[in-house]
């Protein structure tokens, strides 16, 4: 019996050495995947790894890398892979150490004093100043915040905004950064520590200028010069469309209207307003053909001149210099490392365009920011390009044209927009909990003008702005920004534009994401494989089910799922929880509406009861609620926004102390019927987490 066994054995293993050896021309391609499963293993941890064991898994590693030397070369792949697996995490806990810095512990009112490092605008469509070399009083220079974050409101909004550089003061609240607003949700307190952000709030009272801008920093001195452009910018082209171009040219985005956006993003042209791979690949194209055109049409240039690298070298030069007039966030660092990865590949002779090219932007972007993993940016710009270059590729070997040649720009543009929009679909719906039906059609009419009209007026203005004529090029570019801002508003106003759907598992993603990579990369047949682990992922979407009840980490709101949708305690307050709760139930009613399903089950005044199943939920908001509240039995959940001192029964009470402690809660079914789960059992206990003990 033992015979069969080892022959079977063998097969299985020469099958195996076959098929890996068919890899071995594209292996660099899997090298991007193998350090994001490693990052994402780290940020799925629900510990923080002591030194100890990160030393022990830098030695595994060690170890491994020597063994892939040694082993069979068909079979040394899977092992540098585990060995990658193992730099990602690495990269990874590296990267949120060397970030470290304070977090705010408390509630803070007071002054508060710093340097404009940027500004930009918030959901709610306020002004949001960041500050850095932060003094807050009373406040020890180790426990206070590398940066702070405030939206200004009232009176400080109505003032004059602050002047980038410039120190500047006034009077507000602050609050250390906020966990998830459910358990499994987007972690705020992650994002910010990775931006190194201590502390968030807002002020009411006018911000004043303590000092001039300091000019003994490049990067402020870029950031002044962005913020003035900015500012010329809106001043020729007023209103949305204003600030749609100083969102375009420097990536400052305070100058656009929320209703602007909500219409982009409804639309899902919302990316065009990212300097992302589109505008720094369409200004790098012209540029490149530009100088290329000029050079060939001078004889002496043309047959002596390498035209070629020249041009890459120029459009090289110039992509450098809009990373930094656009403020250089990840989105523009991600967009330019991936052109630069195609024009030097241009200037070695090679394919500029192709996975290969793509996956080294993709690996130096995870070296050098890990974290860019989780944010949709990153999953939506790779997504697109990847299953652009891939499919093009596809169609170029293999001489694949549909339709005639007089059509095929247009059939480009219609494919290119199609396989983008597929691609970064189920990212998007997933993030944003939205589809646009209509997001093919509102591309399809404004895509096109980013490279016909567009982008080349930009350049047409910064080549004019010496002559005082930058109003010519301006003035072209605001025809097709307005153009844009109609297509979205049209279609984000048709009847359905938008779907709502619910939020996902939180490994339904990566499951999608790795079986369309495997069906991409992998080469030989059984990739086909990697279909019906996307597909198995997308049907676990489907049957994903909601928490029966979800309570807000500050116990201010608390939503019930019933037959007709989350119903809420509270019409107003809260209005970020809520719309998130909403959002990810996949349902796509206001506050208020989602206010009037909640059924009061008999309450005392100020008092709010609602029954999940045999659990009876009470809620109430204030001092006085909190000073009275009503008795209650085992097996009741009662939640306020203050304190309570001696609990007024044996029921499970959830105040400000206890949800310090746990973050927001939800009652989620299970084989056993109901169960609680909190934030921090979810997310655990990491560095950039502040539970209370």
């Amino acid at each position: 019996m033992a015979r069969p066994v080892m022959i079977t054995g063998q097969k299985v293993a020469l099958h195996l050495r076959e098929a890996l050896l068919v890899q071995r021309g594209g292996l660099i391609e899997w090298v991007p995947v193998c350090l994001a499963i490693g990052i994402g293993l780290y940020f799925s941890l629900k510990f923080e790894p002591t030194m100890t064991l990160i030393a022990a898994a830098a030695g595994l590693g060690l170890c491994l890398a020597g063994l892939a030397w040694r082993v069979n070369e068909a079979f040394s792949p899977l092992i540098a892979a585990l060995v990658l697996v193992l730099c990602g995490a690495l990269l990874a806990a590296q990267r949120a150490h060397s970030v470290a810095g304070p977090v705010l512990g408390f509630r803070y009112y007071g002054p508060i004093e710093g340097r404009v490092v940027a500004l930009d605008r918030s959901a709610s469509d306020a002004v949001r100043v960041t500050l850095d070399q932060v003094r807050l009083d009373d406040v020890v220079p180790w426990r206070t915040p590398t940066r702070v974050r405030i939206s200004l409101h009232g009176d400080a909004a109505l003032g004059p905004q602050p002047v980038p550089g410039a120190r500047v003061m006034s009077t507000g609240h602050l609050s250390p950064p906020g966990g998830p607003v459910e358990p499994g949700g987007f972690d705020f307190q992650r994002h910010a520590w990775f931006k190194s952000l201590g502390a968030v709030g807002y002020t009411r009272v006018p911000v004043l200028t303590a000092a001039p801008p300091d000019d003994s920093r490049w990067s402020l001195i870029v950031f002044r010069v962005r913020m003035a452009i900015s500012a010329h910018v809106r001043a020729v082209l007023p209103g949305d469309v204003g600030g749609f171009a100083a969102a375009v040219t420097t990536g400052d985005r305070s100058g656009i209207s929320q209703d602007a956006l909500d219409d982009l993003r409804a639309s899902n042209t919302a990316h065009l307003l990212a300097i992302s791979g589109l505008h720094m690949g369409l200004l790098s194209a012209l540029i490149f053909g530009v100088v290329r055109g000029g050079l060939a049409a001078i004889p002496y240039t043309a047959l002596h001149w390498p035209n070629r690298k020249i041009a890459a070298v120029a459009a090289l030069g110039v992509a450098a210099f809009y990373l930094a007039m656009s403020g250089g966030n990840i989105a523009t660092e991600r967009a330019f490392i991936m052109v630069a990865v195609a024009l030097i590949a241009l200037l070695m002779d090679r394919r500029a365009l192709s996975l290969r090219a793509v996956a080294m932007a993709a690996i130096i972007v995870l070296i050098l920011r890990p974290e860019a993993l989780l944010s949709p940016g990153f999953q939506m710009s790779f997504a697109a390009t990847t299953a652009l270059v891939a499919v093009f590729g596809w169609m170029r070997d293999g001489q694949i044209q549909i339709g005639p040649a007089w059509a095929q720009g247009l059939v480009g543009v219609f494919l290119a927009s199609a396989i983008s929009g597929l691609a970064t679909a189920p990212v998007g719906a997933a993030h944003f909990n939205t589809v646009s039906n209509y997001g093919l059609l509102a591309n399809l009419l404004s895509v096109p003008l980013m490279g016909v009209l567009i982008i080349p007026a930009a350049v047409l203005a910064a080549l004019l702005a010496p002559f005082g004529l930058d109003w010519v090029g301006l003035e072209l570019m605001g025809l097709g920004l307005q153009w844009t801002l109609g297509v979205a508003d049209y279609t984000a106003n048709l009847p359905g534009a938008q779907r709502f759907v619910t939020g996902p598992q939180t490994f339904v993603l990566p499951m999608i994401t790795l079986g369309a990579l495997f069906c991409l990369l992998w080469r030989g047949r059984p990739r086909f494989a990697g279909l019906i682990v996307a597909a198995l992922g997308l049907g676990l979407w489907q049957v994903a089910e909601r928490p029966a009840l979800l309570i807000a980490d500050t116990g201010a709101l608390v939503g019930v799922l019933t037959q007709d949708g989350r119903a809420l305690s509270r019409a107003r307050g809260a209005g970020f929880v809520a719309q998130n709760w909403l959002e990810n139930d996949g349902d796509g009613v206001s506050q208020s509406s989602a206010a009037e399903r909640w059924r009061d089950a008999g309450s005392p005044p100020r008092w709010h009861s609602m029954d999940v199943g045999l659990v009876r939920v009470l809620h109430g908001t204030g001092k006085r609620a909190a000073a009275e509240p009503p008795p209650c039995k085992v097996g009741q959940i009662l939640v306020t926004n203050t304190p309570l001192g001696t609990p007024p029964g044996p029921c499970d009470v959830f105040d400000p102390v206890r949800l310090r402690k746990t973050g927001a809660v939800a009652l989620v079914h299970t084989d056993k019927g109901l169960a609680l789960r909190t934030a921090r059992d979810v997310s655990g206990d990491r560095m950039w987490t502040a539970w209370s003990k």
